[in-house]
């Protein structure tokens, strides 16, 4: 076994070591590699500065179409609802009555028939209220919401996308709490991408990518950002993004829908944990864009699909302030994706910071 670019050796007479060297990373889920780059992460910014998220955000506004009571760009009016609110996105991607697209006249010119719903969930009646500052009972009915969606959506379409948007960094216009749903009669392209890497590894190796990946992290623990009995959460050995997390159950689970009551639980706690070191890191209600990949549905459900394990990505912008972004450009569109802190760095400094949210912090003292 070749030594981890995460530890020492000799290499051309001279002493590797990750936190210094350049090197590539391969990444067995994408099929791709990642080039680490830690000394750039000593050079100074010049460049493009954002601005901090709000902090003043109205806990209910008439005219922010998610908030309850609050009238829809389509004329319908939202319940006065109280907990989880789903309903159809009012601008969809996807429609299920699209009309098939003729045969193709050459085969540089193809297209398909794409079909599907768009869904929008909200988690919580108040615009003020983010994830990491709900309770766990609140973060388990957005998790029983999810699994409800993705079941029913699932019985019929192949792929169900849950994914979350948070901040205006990452293109949300709302600050109000909320999710998409977007099922579709195919498979995304990350979708078949996945499944073709689990299914090989599975073939190879004999056991599940990622359940055999959870083992190993939990064992080494240098990527480990926070754990419980049934979940942990590392940044990968691979990440692309500076503070990138992956989500993982520690039992073999294809799809959402399959979790346990307890395991339900303990999600939403090691959810809250996350989000809260998350908001911790620069004292900012922290953007990302974070999404569910499971086992694929419809027609699959009857199929073997072991391959799959069932995880979570994050994929968060920051890199070195509340103001200071990574941004893929360059050498990462034309090249391949690169990064400057690396994975050990990054889990390392998350793994540090407190589980008490720093907009609470006086309230835990007093």
């Amino acid at each position: 076994m070749e030594p981890s670019p995460a530890g020492e050796e000799e290499e051309g007479g001279g002493r590797f070591r990750a936190s210094e060297h350049q090197h590539a990373r391969y990444n067995p889920l994408r099929d791709d590699w990642v080039l680490v780059s830690a000394h750039r992460v000593k050079r100074p910014w010049q460049g493009q500065l954002e601005k901090p998220p709000p902090e003043d955000v109205p806990r209910w506004d008439p005219k922010n179409p998610l908030c309850p009571g609050a009238t829809r760009a389509n004329g319908e009016v939202n319940p006065q609802y109280e907990g989880t609110f789903v309903f159809p996105n009012d601008f969809p991607a996807l429609q299920p009555d699209a009309p098939e697209p003729g045969d193709s006249d050459h085969p540089l010119f193809q297209a398909a028939a794409a079909r599907g719903v768009c869904k929008v969930m909200c988690f919580h009646p108040w615009s003020d209220l983010t994830l990491p500052l709900m309770s766990l009972a609140e973060i388990r009915a957005v998790i029983d919401a999810w699994a409800e969606l993705a079941a029913e959506l699932g019985a019929s379409y192949p792929w169900v996308q849950i994914f979350e948007n948070k901040g205006a960094m990452m293109g949300c216009s709302n600050p109000h709490p909320h999710c998409q749903v977007w099922a579709s009669s195919f498979l995304p392209n990350e979708a078949r991408l996945e499944d073709r890497t689990q299914r090989q590894h599975l073939s190879q190796h004999g056991v599940p990518m990622l359940l055999e990946y959870a083992e190993q992290e939990a064992q080494r623990k240098e990527r480990l950002v926070v754990e419980n009995a049934d979940w942990l959460v590392v940044v990968p050995y691979w990440a692309t993004w500076p503070y990138q997390t992956l989500l993982l159950p520690r039992r073999h689970v294809c799809r959402l829908q399959d979790l346990r009551e307890g395991e339900r639980d303990s999600l939403a706690s090691i959810m809250q944990r996350l989000l809260i070191k998350y908001d911790n890191l620069f004292e900012v209600s922290f953007p990302y864009s974070m999404g569910w990949h499971g086992a694929p549905t419809g027609p699959y459900l009857e199929q073997d699909c072991r391959h799959w394990q069932l995880h979570a990505h994050y994929y968060p912008p920051l890199l070195r302030s509340a103001t200071v972004r990574k941004f893929m450009v360059g050498y990462e569109m034309l090249a391949q994706a690169q990064r400057d802190l690396t994975p050990e760095q990054a889990a390392e400094r998350l793994r540090s910071l407190p589980e008490v949210h720093y907009k609470r912090r006086g309230k835990e003292m007093s």
